[in-house]
């Protein structure tokens, strides 16, 4: 009789992972505290949460869902996941200080990431990206791991969770019913009851009911991540197979040469300045800084994945190739950092002879971060060790990030242009309208009519009451300045 082989087992519903990075999880059970906490935390997101509004909710409820992911555990969190912790919560109180939308959303996606290094790690580049998107992949695992952990809960003896949330609900209908017909029966019933209440007024109630379902599925996954966590290094690629030596020395050498050329006509236009501009035939600041920044920012983007491709098919066996790499990759990086200096200086002569605005700095910021990692790199290459590298690049974007909203990107655009005005008395109130609340207190120093021009969309945008999870620094004070000097009616100006 033949004996069939045996067949692999198929593949659990949603286990999408390989098995070396993140094992099956039959066993496994939620403990109570983790369950009540995470259901503590969508309760926070759903009465103090507003997506759409840049304000206090974010830090609030990024804080309760930390508090219940980390104080649940019985083990205290590492230094790297305290720094990082304080980086995520650092980025979402952001929110609470600057009112710019696109910095918002900056700031919690770069939140997301960091919160996620803190659950998983990750000390490779594919680490990193793999455990950002961890938590997309825990809803089946959440599901059956709450589900034992509710089994083991019931045979306990203990009072279990659901039947809890029952008598719960139960009690807030009757005390609401009946606290509400009797404030309507007597008006000192309804003050005190109105001074003791917590004063949180919930709009959109469905919506808000699956945001906080939402952020309580979320903070589960979250809790089971650090609780049975992917090995997310195991996911990089091996080691690349090394190529002959003169395959990759040919093509970084002549790349070297091509840009110590570049980098020597650019020394005589970094020192040269606008003369450079002025005295070159059929060349504009336009031509000459806006196209030639986004060349070089280009430029700067690929000799990263340049290096990375060497990186891994250059042999490091030998002295004379670790030599080699260091000189040739070294070289590039340095010559790099040239051509950032060269595309800083162009953004900087356009800004100046057409003006500032909201991309024109963001991406002078990138620029800056760019040459940052190159310097990294540089380090790195002096010991052939790259190991704290993707970590210490992600900790340069978060303090990058940190830095930007420091400057306060908006408030510094229209301060800039406000100055301009005042010395070319050219202005784009147009542009400077579409800014976020940040830039209220540079243009509201504008003459009239172009401070009413500028500040009309602004004013109404500040306008009514908020609660005090939608607090914003900016936004308070926007609606303040506006307050004591109203805008009046915009007759259109030039730009």
């Amino acid at each position: 009789m033949t004996i069939a082989p045996p067949q692999p087992a198929a593949p659990t519903s949603g286990d999408f992972w390989p098995r070396r990075a993140w094992r099956r999880d039959r066993t496994s059970m939620a403990p109570r505290p983790i369950v009540l906490a995470a259901l503590a935390a969508g309760l926070v997101a759903a009465l103090t949460l507003q997506v759409t509004v840049v304000g206090l909710g974010y830090v609030v409820t990024g804080t309760a869902v930390a508090v219940a992911v980390f104080a649940t555990r019985r083990t205290m969190p590492t230094a790297v996941q305290s720094v990082a912790i304080v980086g995520a919560l650092a980025l979402l109180a952001v929110l609470s200080v600057r009112g710019a939308g696109w910095l918002a959303s900056v700031c919690v996606a770069l939140s997301w990431v960091v919160g996620s290094f803190a659950l998983v790690g990750g000390r490779t580049w594919t680490g990193l990206a793999a455990g950002s998107f961890a938590l997309w992949f825990t809803p089946l695992r959440v599901a059956r791991w709450t589900r034992r952990g509710a089994r083991r809960w019931h045979s306990s003896g203990k009072v279990p969770v659901g039947r809890a949330l029952g008598v719960a609900a139960v009690t807030a209908v009757l005390l609401l019913v009946f606290g509400s017909l009797f404030a309507g029966a007597d008006a000192g019933f309804a003050a005190l009851l109105g001074r003791a209440a917590p004063t949180v007024h919930v709009s959109n109630p469905f919506g808000r009911f699956v945001l906080g379902g939402l952020v309580c599925g979320g903070t589960l996954g979250a809790a089971y991540l650090l609780r049975r966590t992917p090995r997310v290094d195991a996911l990089a690629p091996g080691p690349g197979r090394p190529v002959a030596r003169w395959e990759w020395v040919f093509p970084l050498a002549l790349l070297d040469l091509l840009f110590l050329g570049f980098v020597a006509v650019q020394l005589t236009v970094l020192f040269g300045g606008s003369t450079h501009v002025l005295t070159t035939a059929d060349l504009t600041y336009a031509e000459y800084a806006r196209q030639g920044f986004w060349q070089l920012l280009a430029v700067t983007a690929l000799t990263l994945v340049v290096i990375a491709v060497a990186v891994r098919k250059a042999a490091r066996v030998e002295v004379v190739d670790r030599i080699l790499v260091r000189v040739l990759l070294g070289l590039l990086c340095a010559l790099t950092l040239v051509v950032v200096a060269s595309a800083i200086h162009r953004m900087s002569l356009y800004e100046n002879q057409y003006g500032y605005t909201r991309l024109r700095v963001t991406v002078t910021v990138t620029e800056l971060w760019l040459g940052l990692v190159f310097v990294l790199l540089i380090a790195a290459g002096v010991r052939l060790s790259g190991r704290w590298l993707p970590r210490a690049v992600l900790a340069s974007a978060v303090g990058g990030v940190l830095l930007l909203a420091a400057i306060d990107p908006d408030a510094y655009v229209a301060r800039k242009n406000v100055e301009r005005f005042g010395e070319t008395g050219r202005i784009d109130v147009s542009y400077l309208g579409s800014l976020s609340v940040d830039a209220v207190p540079a243009l509201d120093r504008l003459p009239e009519p172009e401070r009413s021009c500028a500040l009309y969309r602004l004013d109404r945008q500040v306008r009514g009451e908020s609660q005090w999870y939608e607090y914003n620094a900016a936004r308070s004070r926007a609606k303040e300045l506006l307050a004591a000097h109203s805008v009046g009616s915009c007759e259109r100006v030039g730009s």
